[in-house]
Formats: structure tokens, sequence, C-alpha cells
């Protein structure tokens, strides 16, 4: 077992909490098909291409996708190498036709990648999905490298079934940004607020993310998986694509972000995951999000800048 800084809250688990938590998931055997009804919140342990036959047709209002990126990773001893762009399309059309099945005809589906991977993910989400746009989001993350960029982004591809007919709200997924150079009309702000700890717009977001935190030793969602999403992240893609009391599905769980933000935002969560130690770390992080649900940077129903979040508020 690690040893932990004082003030390290990565997320750990004890023996007793691993049998506990086992005991919640599902196997591949349990759905045998399974009804839409015995899959809501819940986590599938198993292998995707032994789940995917199981699984009922368009019952996913948003379906999010974090697949292995097209380069060499141990995740905690499942092991995923890297391949020819031809090798990794290959890969993708083994599962991503079928997943498209389970949305709904006015779903959307997000697709995540990075700068290897992404021309790959275009090709094949554009051949069974309308992709409206692609997200590039800041991953100020690692130190750099000697003979190349830096990689400092990602992308996610958004999709839909039906380009005239799909759920998208953009209310609450609004950013709150600091004003630099405050405009007046009349004495009065124009288009801002002025508060007790500066000023600021809410503004409608773009296609360019750069107020994403990735998860790190102090943040209590923190986890040991090697490509862990940021919660604020997902919470965006839930919000604006998935309506209140809907159902997001992740085929590729990893430790939990979908299904727990689902749930922190009211919405039902579907997930499968390969890795019974991830899996396990997902329970964990799906209880402590009953007691807590707060989103790091999202606060008044709005996604703050990075650096920018008051103090909480006194009860």
């Amino acid at each position: 077992m690690k040893r932990r800084a004082p003030r390290n809250r990565t997320l750990t688990l004890t023996d007793q909490e691993r049998e506990k938590y086992r005991r919640q998931l599902l196997t591949p055997e349990d759905i045998l098909p399974a009804a839409p009804e015995d899959l809501i919140n819940k986590t599938i342990l198993g292998n995707l291409f032994e789940v995917l036959d199981r699984l009922p047709k368009a019952f996913a209002d948003l379906i999010i996708i974090d697949p292995p990126y097209n380069l060499d990773k141990d995740f905690h001893n499942v092991k995923f190498r890297s391949s020819s762009y031809e090798n990794y399309i290959g890969y993708l059309m083994m599962w991503f036709p079928q997943i498209v099945t389970f949305l709904k005809p006015n779903g959307s589906l997000y697709l995540c990648g990075d700068w290897r991977s992404t021309a790959a993910l275009q090709a094949v989400m554009g051949e069974y999905l309308t992709i409206l746009n692609r997200i590039t989001w800041q991953r100020e993350k690692g130190r750099g490298a000697k003979k190349n960029w830096k990689n400092g982004m990602e992308d996610i591809w958004f999709g839909v079934k039906d380009p005239r007919d799909y759920y998208f709200n953009v209310e609450p997924v609004k950013i709150k940004r600091k004003v630099i150079a405050p405009y007046r009309v009349d004495g009065q702000p124009k288009d801002w607020q002025e508060t007790g700890h500066g000023n600021f717009r809410i503004t409608h977001p773009s296609n360019f993310w750069d107020d994403i935190t990735i998860p790190y030793w102090s943040m209590p969602e923190n986890t040991d998986h090697p490509t862990q999403k940021p919660e604020k992240l997902i919470a965006k893609l839930i919000l604006a694509s998935c309506p209140e009391g809907g159902l997001v599905f992740d085929p590729f769980l990893g430790s939990g972000t979908t299904s727990v933000v689902a749930r922190k935002l009211g919405r039902k969560y579907l997930g499968i995951e390969i890795n019974e130690e991830y899996a396990l770390w997902a329970e964990k992080r799906l209880e402590q999000a009953e007691t807590n649900p707060s989103i790091q940077g999202y606060r008044d129903g709005v996604f703050w800048e990075r650096n920018t979040l008051p103090p909480p508020r006194k009860s």
C-alpha cells in the first residue's frame, strides 16, 4: 500500500470496503439479457465485449465514452498497446457501432481523445452520427518535453443521432468569467455584475475550455487512475446534454467519474468497467456522493474560472 502524506486526499480502500463494494457490482451473467429498469444506477464489472449483446437498445439519453487512447498505457495491469492508425480504427469499429444503438433517438454522444487518436475518432463517429462540434479542453498537467511541444489539450467529439431533434440546454453550463476591463453605461455595469469579491460576467460557453483543473492529491475526487477525467469536465457534458432524471451511460467507466457526476446532478447512470479495483473505487465514490454532492469549480448554478471561486458562504 502506498504511503500517503497526511493532507493527501486520494481515495483508498480497506479490505472490508472492497468486500462491501464487490457485492454491489453486476457481472455479465447478471444481465441475461437486461431490462432497462434493471440497469439503473449500476456498475457492471466485466469485459465490454461480454456485455454489449446483453444490453437493451435505445436506453441512454447521453453516452460519454473515454476509451483507451492510441498509446501504450498500463491501467493497473490491464495493458493497452499503441498501434497503427488502421488498427486503431479497427479497434474502434469493434464496439462503437453497437454502442450507438444504445442511444435514444434524441440522445447525444461525447467521445474523448488526444491528438494521436482524434482523427480516428472523428472518422468512426462520422460514420454513425452527425458530428456537431469538437470541444478542446486545456489539460494542464505534466512536465513537458525536450524535443516537442508539451501536450496540454484533449478533444471531445460531440455527435447526435438526429440533428433536428436532440436535447441541449445551454443555461446550466454558462461560465462566470472575471471582467478585466468593466464597461459602464450611465454609471451602471453593462452585462456584468459588481460583487464584493470581484467583477464577473455570465457568458455562453465556447468549444474551447480553459477552466478545467486535473484532479490532484489534495482534491477529494482524486484516485490513482492514470487517466482520470475531472468531475467539472463531465458535469458540463451532463448538464448540457442529459435532462434531469435522464440516464447517462459510460462503457469505459474507469474510476467512476461519469456515474459519480450523474448522481450528484440528479441523473441516472450505468457504467461498465473491466478492472475490478477501478469499479470498487467507483462504488466508494458513488457512496460519498450521497453526502457530498459538490463539484469543484461549479457552484450557485454556474461554472467558475480557475482560481476565481470565492470562499464558501458561512451558514
